[in-house]
């Protein structure tokens, strides 16, 4: 018999003479990960609700109950069943806020660095137009002899073309198509608000509209097929790899695919 929580997790397995490979299938949860659960290593795991699916569907798998089995992992790690594996999302958010400070400040900076030699190039010729207008000579004014010229009538008026209408702006947005290579568990948060949590098959296809940001957490990184605007975007990790992203209006395009 092992000790530890993974240990009762392996021990019950090997009772039911299953394999990881075999639960693996059955759950659409990677090997790595299944490993990591086995060797209380929740570093390797995405942590919080998604860590309490992964405990939930071993357990059905190798015959234990389900709803105790959380409560004794809770029990047992209270805090890493809440914050192992990857950042918490008011950690990325303070990083990226930090990251967004940094940015505006150098472009303020280059602003001001470009606008200071414009400014005085504009002022050194509007100053000496100015100079050179008040230094000019009169102009010499020669009387031309009296002729009788027959009057035309002045030219027609002509209408000045009005300006195409102005498109109306609308809100800035992101819109993240979601499509699943094979089974694979997906959770994501979409401005605050938790859009998915499940298991998506093969094929599926899932569309969300953002307006601030997105979390997606993917048991499988290869398994989903990511689009940012309809732009295909790189694959988030390697085959059978727990991967937590956080996609915005800004930091979108490092994930797109280079053409």
């Amino acid at each position: 018999m092992s000790s530890g929580f993974g240990g009762t997790l392996r021990d019950a397995r090997e009772r039911r003479g299953v394999s990881l490979r075999q639960i693996a299938n059955a759950t659409k949860i990677s090997v790595a990960a299944l490993e990591a659960l086995e060797r209380n290593d929740f570093s390797r795991l995405p942590g919080g609700i998604f860590s309490r699916a992964f405990v939930r569907s071993y357990a059905i798998e190798v015959g234990l109950d389900p709803e105790k089995t959380i409560q004794e992992f809770i029990a047992q790690f209270p805090n890493d069943s809440v914050t192992a594996g990857h950042p918490t999302s008011e950690q990325v958010e303070d990083n990226e806020a930090l990251e967004s400070d940094r940015r505006m400040a150098g472009t303020f900076l280059w602003l001001i660095a470009i606008s200071v030699p414009i400014a005085g190039t504009l002022l050194y010729f509007a100053t000496a137009g100015r100079r050179a207008a008040r230094e000019a000579p009169p102009p010499v004014t020669v009387a031309a002899p009296a002729t009788e010229t027959k009057s035309e009538p002045p030219p027609p008026a002509v209408q000045a073309a009005a300006p195409p209408p102005v498109a109306e702006t609308t809100g800035e947005h992101l819109t993240v198509s979601l499509t699943a290579r094979r089974p694979c568990w997906v959770s994501a948060t979409v401005d605050g608000q938790k859009a998915i949590e499940r298991l998506l098959q093969t094929g599926e296809q899932t569309t969300i509209d953002v307006r601030r940001d997105m979390v997606l957490t993917a048991g499988d990184a290869s398994a989903i097929a990511l689009t940012f605007n309809g732009a295909e975007a790189r694959p988030l990790g390697k085959a059978g790899e727990v991967v937590t992203a956080r996609f915005n209006l800004t930091n979108f395009k490092d994930y797109l695919q280079v053409r």
